[in-house]
């Protein structure tokens, strides 16, 4: 399916009290550097020179080392290389593409303007990550992005009559979805070899993908080696998984109504960022109870959204656990008391756990709910707004203008454009 993010993209530029221009990856997902587009048509130099520009890396989790100097000095010849008022042989001096390639992402938008920094909107809090960026010229700003589209993408869960549980119809314990296992999925590879070694698998309604970016998980070689498993049967013991990437981006009702309940794998859980995604929400829109295997204190993210979490009945103390081997221990072990209960208790449980489930749902779905979510963006970006127009002073542009002096590129734009830009300065 077409996922239409462009939509929401326009929404966040049009809600902002002062004009931005946003840069975002497309397709969406990509890390590509030459993948950062516009999202809007490109502005007349003066107009870019006086508008912050917006960075929304908001789909992905951060990652301030994915790129090397190299690949944005590759990057910027190959940008050059497009652009007929660039093509002048010394923009490929060694100072010019140092002093751009220098800026890292800003190298791909529009590198100089009037304003020292650029803003960067990401979808993760208490983030080394986001601190990084700021330590180099970026203004994060948080909000929760995944929020916004999974109410787009799971909006039919709210009046879905399938959806509506009957522990008549619950097949299996657990719902679990595990397609990639790649990069910061790895620790999922380790969640399937204990859910095998624990007898687990006749609970649950899941699947396995034994490989994931063109490589079988025997291959892999984990950044953390204490997740690392030493099973290379998984796929004879799992149903395999013929889920394509955007799986994510829809619900099985189905699923839902013969399951007790999901267990959420995460995109990021080794870490200490809480970076949710829709998969997080997705059983919350569904009105169904989850466990949640993301990073040490989620559970409290979520919380500090209105929504509730099922602490009074099963063992939540999987999420304080900081030790991300220590936390999937939990999560399984917590799994096989559920798996052990009877049958008639354990009806009396889902239908305890599904009552804070339909609670979550309505507030999922309620207007008050996802206006906060918007106005979270609203204020955010106000705040790193007021922020670049308190570092308005040209810093970049001057010193483009010297280095360009000193190399003896000459100025492609009027001294009537000139003046305008220093008018603009000169009011701030």
């Amino acid at each position: 399916m077409s996922v239409p993010l462009d939509r929401l993209y326009n929404f966040l530029h049009d809600i902002v009290n002062h004009d931005i221009t946003i840069y975002r990856f497309w397709p969406h997902g990509s890390k590509k550097l030459e993948d950062l587009i516009r999202l809007t048509p490109l502005l007349p130099w003066v107009n870019g020179m006086i508008t912050p520009q917006v960075i929304f890396h908001d789909q992905e989790p951060l990652n301030f080392n994915l790129w090397s100097q190299h690949d944005f000095e590759q990057a910027w010849h190959q940008y050059l290389d497009t652009r007929p008022i660039k093509q002048h042989p010394l923009y490929h001096h060694p100072s010019q593409v140092s002093f751009y390639t220098s800026l890292h992402l800003r190298t791909m938008v529009m590198p100089v303007n009037v304003y020292n920094y650029i803003l960067l909107v990401h979808s993760e809090k208490n983030s080394k990550e986001a601190d990084t960026y700021s330590q180099h010229g970026f203004v994060p700003v948080y909000y929760w992005s995944h929020a916004l589209i999974a109410v787009d993408w799971f909006r039919y869960a709210e009046h879905d009559p399938v959806l509506q549980h009957n522990t008549a119809a619950f097949a299996q314990d657990f719902l679990i979805y595990n397609r990639a296992w790649s990069g910061t999925r790895e620790y999922r590879l380790a969640f399937a070899d204990r859910l095998v070694h624990a007898g687990l698998v006749e609970y649950c309604r899941t699947s396995f993908a034994p490989v994931d970016s063109d490589m079988h998980y025997s291959q892999h070689r984990f950044e953390n080696p204490n997740l690392a498993i030493a099973r290379t049967d998984l796929e004879t013991v799992l149903p395999p998984n013929t889920h394509d990437s955007q799986a994510s981006a829809d619900y099985n009702n189905q699923d839902y109504a013969q399951t007790g309940m999901e267990i959420v794998l995460e995109t990021v859980f080794d870490d200490s960022r809480w970076h949710l995604t829709e998969k997080a929400l997705r059983p919350i829109a569904c009105g169904k109870p989850f466990m949640l295997a993301a990073t040490a204190g989620s559970l409290e993210y979520l919380r500090s959204y209105g929504f509730e979490t099922f602490g009074n009945l099963i063992d939540e103390s999987y999420d304080l656990e900081t030790d991300p081997v220590a936390r999937l221990n939990a999560v399984i072990q917590e799994m096989s008391r559920i798996a052990a209960i009877s049958s008639a208790d354990k009806i009396v449980l889902w239908d305890q756990l599904h009552q804070i489930a339909e609670r979550n749902q309505q507030r999922f779905f309620s207007d008050e709910w996802q206006a906060s979510v918007v106005q979270e963006y609203v204020d955010n970006m106000d705040q790193a707004l007021t922020t670049m127009n308190q570092n308005c002073t040209g810093k970049l542009w001057y010193n483009e203008q010297e280095l360009n002096r000193v190399t003896g590129i000459p100025s492609t734009h009027s001294q009537e454009e000139i003046d305008q830009v220093l008018g603009y300065l000169n009011s701030k």
